[in-house]
This record gives C-alpha cells, sequence and structure tokens, in this order.
C-alpha cells in the first residue's frame, strides 16, 4: 500500500467501550469519534488494534446494542473510501461478518504482515504471543473453539450479552489482564515475540495494542516495536507518514 503525498496511516487500539459501564465510557467514545472525525481528512488508511469494546458477540441476528456513533462514523470513513482494517482483541473475539457485511471492513483474527510505502509491518492485537501466561492462552483456546462459541449461541441475548458484560469487568473473563506496569525490555513477553520473529524474517515495524502502554522499543538498528497504548488513560495512537511511525497523544483543541 502507497501512502499518498500529504497522507498518513493510523493506528489505534483498546477502546473498551462499555467499561465499566456505557454511561461512564460514553465520554471517551465521543473523544474517539472526535479523533476519527479529524483524522479522516488526511487518513489514507486506519488500522484498529482490537478491544474497540469490552465486550462483543455476534449471533445471527443480532449484535450488542449501543456504540452507535462509533459504528457511523467507521461507516462514513469506509463509504467515502477511506480503507479500515480491524483486527480482533481478547474482548471482542466473537466477531463473525457483522463488520465485513455492514461496515467493510475486513477482520483479522491473527497478526498480519503488510507493506506500507515500502516499510514492512507486523500487525496484530497481542495477546497470547510470546512466552508465558500459559492460563491465558489455554482460556483462550476455550473461548475461540466452534463447541463454546456454538453453546453460547444458545443463550438468550439479553441474558448472554448481560453476563458477559458483567464477567468481563468484574472478573476479567477472557481478559489475559497484566498489571499495567512496564516489566523492562527483557521482561516484555511482546518484545520477546517481536525478537524471535526477526530471526525468520525482517520487519521494519511491529505495531501491537493489548499491553494499554505507550511504547516504542528499538529491538535492532532498523527495527522498532510500537505498543499503541489505550482510549482509556492515554488517548494515544500511531502516524505512519510515508517514512516513520510514530506515537501522538489526541488532544482535542477546545472551543
Amino acid at each position: 500500500m502507497d501512502v499518498p503525498e500529504g497522507k498518513k496511516i493510523y493506528f489505534s487500539s483498546d477502546n473498551h467501550l462499555g467499561a465499566p459501564t456505557k454511561d461512564l465510557s460514553f465520554p471517551r467514545e465521543k473523544k474517539f469519534v472526535a479523533w476519527l472525525d479529524n483524522i479522516k481528512e488526511d487518513a489514507a488508511a486506519i488500522f484498529l488494534l482490537g478491544d474497540l469494546f469490552d465486550f462483543w458477540f455476534e449471533y445471527k441476528t443480532v449484535v450488542p446494542k449501543g456504540f452507535t456513533r462509533t459504528l457511523g462514523k467507521l461507516a462514513e470513513i469506509t463509504d467515502s473510501g477511506i480503507p479500515v482494517y480491524y483486527f480482533v482483541g481478547n474482548h471482542d473475539l466473537w466477531m463473525n461478518g457483522y463488520f465485513e457485511e455492514e461496515l467493510n471492513i475486513p477482520v483479522y483474527h491473527q497478526p498480519q504482515s503488510f507493506l506500507l510505502n515500502g516499510k514492512s509491518f507486523l500487525i496484530g492485537h497481542g495477546d497470547g504471543l510470546g512466552p508465558g501466561d500459559k492460563g491465558y492462552k489455554r482460556m483462550k483456546k476455550v473461548f475461540t473453539n466452534p463447541v463454546s462459541k456454538w453453546l453460547y449461541n444458545w443463550l438468550h441475548p439479553d441474558f448472554g450479552v448481560k453476563l458477559a458484560q458483567y464477567l468481563s469487568v468484574k472478573n476479567k473473563m477472557i481478559s489475559g489482564d497484566e498489571d499495567i506496569k512496564f516489566l523492562g525490555e527483557e521482561n516484555e513477553w511482546l518484545v520477546q515475540y517481536c525478537r524471535r520473529k526477526l530471526e525468520q524474517q525482517h520487519y521494519d515495524y511491529f505495531v501491537f495494542g493489548h499491553r494499554h502502554l505507550p511504547l516504542e522499543i528499538p529491538l535492532n538498528e532498523k527495527s522498532t516495536y510500537v505498543n499503541l497504548g489505550d482510549w482509556i488513560s492515554y488517548y494515544t495512537y500511531g502516524e505512519f507518514d510515508g517514512a516513520s511511525l510514530s506515537l501522538k497523544k489526541y488532544e482535542p483543541s477546545e472551543g
């Protein structure tokens, strides 16, 4: 994908809309929609790296109620011809066609490589990658198992969605949620994952979310690991101008 002169590619992750309640997350949603409205003026593409929602499950004819402003803005952006790419996170991994059919947004369940203006990227949410965290990896296999999804689908949406939202907030269901502290380069499992990938193939940038920490860590002279932070505490995002990727903080102008 080429980046035309004057255009940029944007990356965002971890909004967790709906947490801890829809009312309390509403100001964050409005801020995110304002950011989308702002970047659509010069966006060549937008990558959303998961956990846009704190819980998402698609029944055959039902999706969770709410988030109308976010979904409407994404539809407006894709209708205008700007491509949007979505990577499921551990809180919204039960996506099954709605984004593709209604919003024209391709959805990825695993990290994907992209060539953007001649720079190689490996992009994903980041959960379950690297060494350790075996308990979460086992739990993720249960939740992504087709039998588990089929059984959950038989719950009435009013009960199923409410139950999952409660568990997601109160008990961190399918979260694999670590303490939001920088562990040091040698102990950050996504850094270790990136370094192992570099033994197999070169990437200029590894871009992930999930950790809720804005991080830019050089892996060697030519490769960098970037974690996008979140839209809860940091309101950070990635901006690629065709030559380099950098982290920015969204601070809307007043008035």
